[in-house]
């Protein structure tokens, strides 16, 4: 039988851990899955009841009671704050969660700028400035770096371009960075979801019957025939944040139930 230490994802015990877009979703999966491993959490969202709802499900679970650092990080002054909090309240940083991000409809004749601007802004510009500001208190750690990206980042789909564009930026920025902070042994990566039952489609504008046949065709368009759950993503998110993955690094990982293998026949 192998030993309680071979199964190093099997705790993250104080590692204090920042976590993006906590509020819902995949990002809140993840603040549960992390608590219940033992991290020290700090979580970000822009929906504070819903930050609160998951900080006691963290606590429910055996966690320390997680510092919650709510405001919208596409505000420049909100990322430093949201650092500097963490850093006063658990005195390090080990592990970057970038989780937050926005799905939005449109193609090329009807994404106009200001949508534009918003996807790349939330998805991609916040991203970028947080884990500038961050990347110093993780070099002290040897810490570690996971992003959410998308199977959009990847593969190519019509009617979501800024969103696709937005995620295959988050690719490069992933596999970029993985090679300019492993000399200082500060590990890069990302998961790559494909669909995942969350509120994500229908913020962006799905009503009720078109989720419903969205996520029917998620049986013909992923090859386990079936949409993604969050908890899903979480698991694949603290593998790579765990000493589990020590020679990881620069890798975007898909979670999204063979989708990215798949070609029309």
């Amino acid at each position: 039988m192998a030993s309680e230490e071979s199964f190093k994802i099997a705790s993250l015990k104080d590692k204090v851990t920042l976590i993006t877009g906590a509020s819902s979703g995949i990002g809140a999966a993840t603040a549960v899955l992390f608590a219940k491993l033992g991290a020290r959490l700090a979580l970000n969202g822009r929906d504070v009841e819903n930050l609160e709802k998951v900080a006691k499900l963290c606590t429910d679970s055996g966690a320390v009671q997680p510092l919650i650092v709510a405001g919208d990080l596409t505000n420049e002054e909100t990322v430093k704050t949201t650092v500097d909090k963490t850093l006063a309240h658990f005195g390090q940083l080990d592990i970057l969660i970038n989780s937050a991000g926005i799905l939005a409809m449109g193609s090329i004749e009807t994404t106009d700028l200001e949508q534009y601007d918003k996807v790349m802004n939330v998805n991609v510009r916040s991203v970028y400035h947080l884990t500038h500001v961050c990347v110093p208190h993780l070099i002290k750690t040897k810490g570690s770096i996971v992003n959410v990206s998308s199977v959009n980042g990847q593969r190519s789909f019509p009617g979501v371009l800024a969103y696709c564009m937005s995620k295959s930026a988050i690719d490069q920025f992933t596999r970029c960075t993985a090679l300019e902070l492993a000399a200082k042994n500060v590990r890069v990566n990302s998961v790559c979801p494909g669909v995942i039952i969350t509120e994500v489609h229908k913020r962006a504008g799905l009503n009720e019957e078109e989720y419903v046949k969205f996520l029917e065709k998620c049986k013909v368009t992923h090859a386990l025939g079936r949409p993604g759950e969050a908890d899903e993503v979480a698991h694949a998110i603290a593998f790579l944040a765990s000493d589990a993955a020590t020679y990881i690094t620069g890798v975007n990982l898909p979670v999204d139930g063979g989708r990215h293998a798949m070609c029309p026949r």
